[in-house]
């Protein structure tokens, strides 16, 4: 081995402080999307409202994420890409500081709403910067540390900002929360590169360039591979409390603690997820995708045993959530001449697989087939998921033309 070979493996191997700027803001973006829900009841009785008004907290949430996604996104195609991620970050904190003061329920409402429109353009316009702080092979994986912050939320955050706001008040949370909104927004301006690579104005050609992607075939697959493949996992996770108390038989009491373990299925997963994806993406995902069918469906014929629930819940929250970077690196490679808007529309299309598996477990609930229904409905969503990819690699491998290539542009890996 060369002196400057083996010189440059270190500089190749870094983590550019940049990535871990986006992690920063993915954390406290997640915080407030998930910590609603272990505050909610104090919330609700602060503004005098029932249960269920209290809950367009969360689907209001949800509903502005799949907007901001994408309209938010293609509003600022030819902007520079770091100037767009600190407005963006100014929005979260605008947003958070208005729950933390409202004194009304209206008010808590408008800045949640505000908050979340920053969501869905922050990661998929993050997810493109991130890949591009890297060298080709390794961008999966720069997703994956970006999304890091997310998974991180679940473990450490939402437990942690629960507890705070039942010692001190739900307020107290949110205050916190826009203290990381402004470390998020100093860490973005300081670490994130201005170089062109990092993203400055978009070489597509503004919102006409973008929208050109989405005349790819693979482009819709792979959105609605990723509101099915994910919908399935939420779907399952929605009504979990009910499951682990009314089937496993835990305590409520318990609850938190195993979901904590799910977030650190989440946490391994996503790492996991990355690494793979950079060598083989369209294997990875099928193998994951395959194996999250297999593990969905085996919870719920093993959900009355409590060891087996705790080593589902597990696996659920790892396969789970290998999907994410995948399934966001499939649509930018599809969309690689014009990946930002394509990136917000994939982050949307998580969340309507959110709104989609949650409605159909409910459904299932609904009609009276127990509490382990919606598992088996996220079971066959994600196993549509499945094949839809298959389907998906197919025809990439039938529109390829014969090349002294080993891999075309584009094809499955």
């Amino acid at each position: 081995m060369s002196a400057q070979h083996h010189l440059g493996r270190p500089a190749d191997r870094a983590l550019p402080a940049g990535i871990i700027a986006l992690a920063v803001g993915a954390f406290g973006i997640g915080l407030t999307e998930f910590v609603i829900m272990g505050l909610l009841p104090q919330v609700a009785a602060d503004f005098a409202v029932t249960e269920s008004v209290a809950g367009w907290l969360i689907s209001g949430y949800a509903l502005s994420v799949a907007v901001g996604g994408v309209a938010l996104t293609a509003a600022v195609t030819r902007l520079r890409r770091k100037q767009v991620l600190l407005a963006l970050m100014v929005l979260f904190i605008v947003g958070n500081l208005l729950s933390a003061v409202a004194d009304t329920y209206s008010v808590m409402l408008a800045g949640r709403i505000v908050a979340a429109l920053c969501h869905g353009a922050f990661f998929g316009i993050g997810a493109v910067v991130a890949a591009g702080l890297v060298a080709p092979a390794r961008r999966a994986g720069a997703v994956a540390i970006m999304f890091t912050g997310l998974t991180a939320a679940n473990v450490l955050g939402v437990p942690f900002g629960t507890f705070l706001g039942q010692h001190f008040g739900w307020r107290s949370t949110f205050w916190a929360i826009t203290g990381i909104g402004v470390a998020a927004l100093v860490a973005l301006a300081l670490l994130v590169p201005d170089r062109e690579t990092a993203g400055s104005a978009d070489p597509s050609g503004g919102l006409r360039g973008e929208l050109r992607a989405f005349r790819h075939p693979q482009v819709w697959l792979s959105l609605l591979i990723t509101v099915l493949g994910f919908g399935g996992m939420f779907g399952a996770f929605t009504y979990i409390a009910y499951t682990l108390t009314a089937v496993s038989g835990f305590s409520t009491g318990a609850v938190p603690w195993l979901l904590v373990l799910f977030g650190v299925g989440l946490f391994a997963g996503n790492l996991l997820g990355g690494r793979a994806a950079d060598r083989a993406l369209h294997r990875t995902l099928v193998i994951v995708l395959a194996v999250l069918t297999v593990v969905l469906a085996g919870f719920a014929l093993t959900a009355a045993s409590p060891v087996l629930t705790v080593l589902s819940l597990l696996l659920m929250g790892a396969f789970g959530f290998a999907t994410v970077p995948p399934l966001q690196m499939r649509i930018m490679r599809y969309a690689h001449q014009a990946p930002t808007l394509a990136s917000g529309a994939n982050i949307a299309a998580f969340n309507l697989g959110n709104a989609l598996g949650a409605w159909i477990g409910g459904v299932t609930i609904s009609a009276g087939l127990g509490y382990t229904s919606p598992i088996w409905a996220g079971a066959t969503l994600t196993l549509a998921g499945l094949g839809v990819l298959v389907a998906a690699g197919r025809a990439v491998r039938r529109s390829e033309v014969p090349t002294q290539q080993r891999e075309p542009v584009g094809a499955p890996a």
